[in-house]
């Protein structure tokens, strides 16, 4: 199979998340998984550069630390939900990695500009999880968003300072010496 580029594989790539986003959302830990897992395993064969699988693995144990240590804080109310780990339900930690999968396409251009990268991780991240919460039927503590906030603004402003480059070096930088 040829590897799809461009608008074309930018396009590809922002279905997919959403796809795996309102799978994760509204169909919970079984149909997330079976989404997920499918998008990751299809991203990492038809789009995904050598050694990005490391990243996806690296969003995952993120978004366990983060997200796990905000779920033990009291900050969201799963009801009864069955949590991996005793920490988050399984389709929770699903969207770290299904985000990672957009950071080397779709999101790529973002990273050359440390401000907007910033502003938009302060903003989309409790967005998201304010839409998410609601369509999810979870309660979030009032403290948890600015929480999100903080965090997702330090997470997009690391990822510029460390992808961003000048002209697509971050890119390369990312994956040079990496083997799959």
């Amino acid at each position: 199979m040829s590897r799809p580029e461009g608008l074309t594989a930018t396009l590809i790539n922002l279905a997919a998340f959403q796809v795996g986003w309102f799978a994760c959302v509204l169909g919970g830990s079984l149909v997330g998984a079976v989404v997920v897992g499918a998008i990751l395993v299809l991203h990492l064969r038809i789009l995904a550069y050598p050694g990005e699988w490391r990243w996806l693995a690296g969003f995952a144990m993120l978004g366990l630390l983060i997200d796990g240590g905000l779920s033990l804080a009291g900050g969201f109310d799963l009801g009864n939900q069955p949590r991996l780990l005793g920490v988050l339900p399984l389709w929770l930690w699903l969207l770290w990695p299904l985000f990672a999968s957009l950071l080397h396409h779709s999101l790529a251009w973002l990273w050359r500009h440390p401000w907007l990268a910033m502003l938009g991780g302060a903003t989309s991240g409790p967005l998201s999880y304010l839409a998410g919460a609601r369509l999810a039927g979870v309660e979030l503590a009032p403290w948890l968003l600015p929480l999100e906030a903080l965090a997702w603004a330090l997470i997009c402003l690391t990822l510029s300072r460390y992808l961003g480059g000048h002209r697509g070096a971050g890119r390369r930088r990312a994956f040079a010496g990496h083997g799959q």
